[in-house]
């Protein structure tokens, strides 16, 4: 506990992050019993602001948690209606034919939606419930207990000079403590991240993987929309030595969604993720789609990808990770809030049977079984050798691989892979810059494709320069040193922002690392991607960052 005195309020249950997860646990709660004192905290400016996601839900989460959602008027309400998966070449390429694919990745059933305006709905049914909500509360620091166990956060410090000392207008924020603690902060959440270090969480898991993913929304015109059609894309241009591919969305209002997600994987340094997602939608089958259309919204954010050997124990003395925190992600599927939301459910029904027995601050050890062995893990576990096959033979012999697997495993129950492990991690996996060719990328034309920080501009991202830079490095001289002559410092291009630049006097001489912070769209790429992992992302203060209507 730091040594600055703060006012501190109790709650039974303390959520960080208004995700579909915390929301999930939130509502839960509620049901199960009214009186209890629940509080979800949000980063973002408003409940939504920082949620982005493809987005093609699977109901089956809002099923169990809210039956009634289509009474109750969710703004879910376009069915998939056509399911496309094509493999690109440079010039064309050809779709695979429904019947091929295993079950499991039909989009059957399935909605196109927001997941934003989807949150932003389910915070309205948690408030209705006596829930209190505060968004624009970053959460910055973990509060701990007389026996080492989590028993609340920090939220809502306000005013630090950029120096991290107290300005005139300083805040010290709250102590907020809750006989169980659930961080619920999406992919690579920064308390998370240090819950996990601390109770040694992923001691006997396999190294968690990451995808970027990229996202904009079109408004098109009429003649080329077609409410209800889903398609991804695997192939051009990535190729096929480094993971990754598509989406385009059909939601109503001649609107579409299209996205890239490259594997965080990648071993060339010079790849550049934002600049492969422009480079596609230039592909003649997607470009007829955007041709005399408009970009209205853009934005970025890091995608789990390990799967159920990834998953760390989601349990630890006074709390558990919820959803994205934990990696819950189904890849091949390219789902993840079902099952946010089934852990949502699970963990806020392990609290209230803890809390009921008069326990708190211990483990929630009953959510850690209910999540492996419940319908999560019967949802993770037929797909968990699709991203380690694609990591060792690359996206077109992992399609087919993990394609005859899950096949396999549909039919017969088992698979003859096992469990294979992933190997590197990330950071890990990138190669030295004078390995790897080159790539050069085209310039953006302004009409399909644009440069990074007009983009930024489309994600409405706003930070105050006088705090404490977020983005923070172990070592100020490690990308210039290390990095720049090594790895010809990849954080210029990992970066879906242009946060990281590296400035030279006119002569190309004295190489310096700048951060631009206030254009980080908190997608996290940089503290998982830098190969010294010399970076660490940071909450800001709350209400900062990008402000995504409808992503």
């Amino acid at each position: 506990m730091s040594e600055i005195e703060r006012e501190s309020m109790p709650y039974d249950v303390v959520i960080v992050g208004a995700g579909p997860a915390g929301l999930s646990a939130a509502i839960r709660l509620k049901q199960l019993d009214p009186n209890m004192e629940v509080v979800v905290l949000e980063k973002g400016s408003e409940v939504g602001a920082h949620i982005l996601s493809g987005a093609v839900l699977d109901p089956c989460g809002l099923d169990a948690l809210i039956p009634d959602w289509k009474a109750k008027g969710a703004p879910i309400t376009v069915k998939v209606k056509k399911d496309n998966f094509l493999v690109l070449g440079a010039g064309g390429g050809f779709r695979i034919p429904e019947f091929i694919m295993p079950p499991l990745l039909s989009n059957h059933g399935n909605y196109i939606v927001s997941m934003g305006n989807v949150c932003r709905w389910m915070a309205e049914q948690a408030e209705e419930l006596g829930v209190e909500i505060f968004p624009g509360m970053a959460c910055s620091e973990l509060v701990y207990g007389d026996n080492g166990e989590v028993k609340g956060v920090v939220a809502g410090e306000f005013g630090l000079n950029p120096d991290g000392t107290q300005s005139g207008s300083y805040e010290p924020g709250m102590e907020l403590h809750g006989k169980y603690v659930f961080l619920s902060e999406g992919v690579r959440g920064s308390l998370a991240k240090q819950v996990i270090a601390k109770y040694d969480l992923d001691a006997d898991c396999d190294v968690a993987k990451f995808g970027l993913g990229m996202k904009e929304i079109w408004e098109v015109k009429p003649e080329n929309h077609n409410e209800g059609e889903v398609t991804h894309t695997l192939g051009w241009p990535l190729g096929w030595k480094s993971g990754g591919g598509s989406f385009m969305y059909h939601l109503d209002n001649n609107q579409v969604y299209v996205g890239y997600i490259v594997d965080l994987n990648y071993k060339n340094p010079h790849l550049f993720p934002y600049m492969e997602f422009q480079r596609w939608k230039h592909h003649p089958k997607i470009a007829k789609v955007l041709e005399g259309g408009k970009r209205i919204a853009y934005g970025a954010r890091a995608v789990t990808k390990g799967g159920i050997q990834s998953v760390p124990k989601t349990c630890f003395p006074g709390g558990a990770l919820l959803g994205c925190s934990a990696g819950l992600v189904n890849l091949p599927r390219i789902k993840g809030n079902h099952n946010a939301m089934l852990s949502g459910k699970a963990a806020a029904e392990a609290a209230f049977e803890a809390i009921k027995a008069g326990r708190s601050g211990d483990e929630l050890t009953a959510y850690d079984a209910e999540l492996r062995s419940g319908p999560i893990g019967k949802d993770l576990t037929p797909v968990r050798n699709v991203a380690p096959l694609t990591g060792r033979f690359g996206p077109l012999a992992g399609l087919k691989l993990g394609g005859f697997d899950m096949w396999f495993q549909t039919i017969f129950k088992f698979s003859l892979f096992g469990t294979l492990k992933h190997g590197k991690n990330d950071a890990e996996s990138t190669g030295k810059a004078a390995d790897y060719p080159v790539i050069d990328y085209p310039r953006p034309d302004g009409v399909l494709s644009f440069d990074r920080l007009t983009n930024v501009s489309f994600s409405a991202t706003n930070h105050a320069e006088e705090q404490p830079c977020h983005l923070q490095l172990a070592d100020p001289n490690l990308p210039i040193s290390k990095n720049l002559p090594e790895f010809a410092e990849p954080a210029q291009r990992y970066c879906p922002a242009g946060v990281y630049e590296i400035l030279r006097d006119d002569d190309g001489s004295n190489p310096r690392f700048q951060i631009n912070a206030q254009n980080c769209v908190h997608c996290k790429t940089c503290d998982i991607k830098d190969p010294c992992q010399n970076i660490t992302w940071a909450t800001p203060q709350g209400g900062e960052g990008p402000n995504y209507p409808n992503m």
